[in-house]
């Protein structure tokens, strides 16, 4: 077999030298401490601000350019603006020009009335040195110009006939005028009379009503004042039978069976009327310093019992005051003895665990790690 130089492939050697780099910039950046503890993405943040900052640029640049447009925008409307209105007055100044040289007001076919030219024909025709004029040329006709007076004074005739039917239509008109005004006067008048006539009958009306009620006051003030006699003996008999019922009551003669009122109960015995009680009889003040010299003693007595309750009270809280402060005694002591049993003890684990540690520390971890054993962990990213 004959021995071929073939091409190498490359591209299966680039793969795995951009593999090679990938994998170099993970373990650089996973191994990164400062990115690793703070949690921060440099990169990715100096990213986030290129990419703000170049859409910053780009809004910038198209505002920029939005301006430019606007301002050239405006320039060309008002450019457009000026050239239609210097077209306009070009368009105006051609129109002025062409009626001053074609539509001349001498022209026209009505020239020679508003100019006069009845006794001018001649004064505008304008015939052409040529000799080539056609029917169309012509101006004047023959007839024109015949009994233009007659025409004139059978015009003013019509003139002066209209004008006097005129001035009679005028007159006529003022006529009914001034008629339409005597009407409407003669009308007011009427109406003046017969408001006149209303307010006179009204004026009657009102006084009648005045008279009668002056009538009606009249016999009202009558009855009120026959009211008013009337209540005035009615009340002074009422005080007249007042007066005596007093000056003979029970109040003035200051009567003691007045004040006593008998009740249906007989056991309730007699009340006393408030209104008429006088005072009281000897006996009852006797009655009443007895019942008082009773509730003294009663008083007394219940005041004694209360002082033996309270001596009795005070001597049992004495007492448990006593019993509880024994038992506070016992139970420090209680548990001054247990806090002493458990230093005892608790200095006897520390001991056996000093032991214990002192065991670890010298007979069964002797064998300490290397930095090689450290360095074996945390080769790869993966």
């Amino acid at each position: 077999m004959y021995k071929v130089d073939l091409p190498v492939d490359e591209s299966e050697q680039r793969a795995v030298e951009r593999r090679r780099a990938a994998e170099a910039e993970r373990k650089s950046r996973i191994f990164n401490s400062r990115s690793r503890v703070i949690g921060v993405d440099v990169p990715a943040l100096h990213k986030q601000q290129d990419d703000k900052r170049d859409r910053l640029e780009m809004e910038k640049q198209r505002d920029m350019a939005h301006d430019l447009l606007r301002l050239s925008l405006d320039e060309t409307a008002l450019q457009q603006k000026k050239e239609e209105n210097e077209l306009r007055r070009q368009l105006a100044q051609d129109m002025v020009q062409f009626r001053a040289i074609h539509q001349r007001a001498e022209d026209s076919r009505d020239a020679d009335i508003n100019y006069d030219r009845q006794e001018a024909p001649d004064a505008c025709i304008s015939v052409s040195d040529s000799g080539t004029l056609g029917p169309a040329s012509m101006q004047v006709f023959l007839g024109e110009g015949i009994n233009e007076k007659e025409k004139k004074r059978a015009e003013m005739e019509m003139n002066e006939r209209n004008l006097r039917a005129q001035k009679e239509e005028r007159e006529k008109q003022e006529r009914e005028k001034k008629n339409r005004e005597l009407l409407t006067d003669r009308e007011l008048v009427e109406k003046d009379l017969r408001a006149v006539q209303l307010n006179a009958l009204e004026e009657e009306c009102k006084r009648v009503a005045r008279i009668e009620l002056s009538r009606y006051n009249h016999e009202q003030a009558e009855e009120r004042m026959k009211r008013e006699r009337q209540e005035r003996l009615r009340r002074e008999g009422e005080d007249l039978a007042e007066l005596r019922y007093t000056v003979t009551s029970d109040l003035l003669t200051e009567r003691p069976e007045a004040a006593k009122r008998i009740t249906e109960s007989p056991a309730e015995g007699p009340r006393v009327l408030t209104d008429r009680w006088k005072g009281m009889t000897p006996q009852q003040i006797s009655d009443i310093h007895r019942k008082r010299k009773e509730q003294c003693l009663e008083k007394e007595r219940l005041r004694e019992m209360e002082r033996q309750r309270d001596l009795a009270w005070d001597y049992l809280l004495t007492e448990q005051a006593r019993q509880q402060e024994r038992e506070e005694t016992r139970d420090k002591e209680l548990q001054r003895e247990r806090r002493a049993q458990l230093d005892k003890y608790n200095q006897q684990l520390a001991r056996e665990q000093q032991a214990h540690q002192h065991y670890l520390d010298r007979q069964l971890y002797t064998n300490r790690p290397k930095v090689e054993y450290f360095t074996q962990f945390n080769t790869t990213s993966r």
